[in-house]
């Protein structure tokens, strides 16, 4: 598995990101019936701190869906589950800490390759969402500015020439604004490789706007931390999105 499964073909793709400490299993098996309802192509599984030992749980709670892979979205060397599929082994490449550059990952690369996880390695680019999401604050990473697309782009090729097979567009859980189209359409235009886009995404029209950007996967998680439901809609947008 490499990051070519998050190819953009006649639409974009939508994953579902489930953060072990704020989903209980009732939770998950609520977004897991309404995945049922509509299409749900990758769920992604970790968060910027997990403080509970629910992290293999909800990897297993939901492989017993067969359709879309379990892939893992560590914000440590502790998130790691052999019951996935495959795990974005991410970079904060828009970061100058070197703890999450290469740190957590040199810490977690012996038991991943016990594991026999398949791992995509992802250049993540922390972006501006007009608030201080967790990641920035636990990583102490400054986000590119909103306004700055020319770096974000820059960031993105240099991570490509860096041998990443993905790059990951990220404003942030609960970020007031979603990734600018112009800063998608920027990145876009400088690599050949998937881009996903995450954070602020709440309406099917924020999953419209960016697919229509040029995103190749649209990320949904805290919005259905409160309203499951909403996923039925944004998913409907999603797949009908060119």
């Amino acid at each position: 598995m490499n990051g070519e499964i998050f190819r953009k073909k006649n639409a974009a793709r939508l994953a579902v990101l489930v953060d072990p400490d704020k989903c209980t299993g009732a939770h998950t098996r609520t977004l897991l019936e309404i995945s049922l309802s509509c299409r749900v192509d990758y769920f992604f599984v970790g968060g910027s701190l997990i403080t509970g030992n629910t992290f293999d749980d909800t990897v297993t709670q939901l492989k017993q869906q067969k359709e879309a892979p379990v892939i893992l979205f560590p914000g440590s060397h502790y998130q790691l589950s052999a019951q996935a599929d495959a795990l974005l082994m991410l970079s904060l490449v828009s970061g100058r800490n070197a703890e999450y550059l290469i740190g957590q990952h040199v810490t977690a690369a012996p038991r991943i390759r016990q594991m026999k996880l398949p791992v995509i390695p992802t250049g993540y680019i922390l972006i501006d969402g007009g608030n201080t999401p967790a990641t920035a604050y636990i990583t102490q990473t400054l986000p590119i500015p909103r306004d700055k697309p020319d770096i974000a782009a820059a960031t993105a090729l240099a991570a490509e020439m860096l041998g990443m097979q993905v790059i990951y567009l990220e404003a942030g859980s609960g970020a007031r604004a979603t990734v600018s189209a112009e800063m998608i359409q920027a990145v876009k235009e400088q690599v050949q490789l998937p881009v996903i886009v995450g954070g602020g995404i709440r309406t099917p029209e924020d999953a419209e706007r960016i697919s229509a950007a040029g995103a190749d996967v649209i990320v949904v998680g805290n919005v259905l931390e409160k309203n499951p439901e909403t996923l039925l809609e944004i998913s409907l947008a999603v797949h009908q999105s060119n």
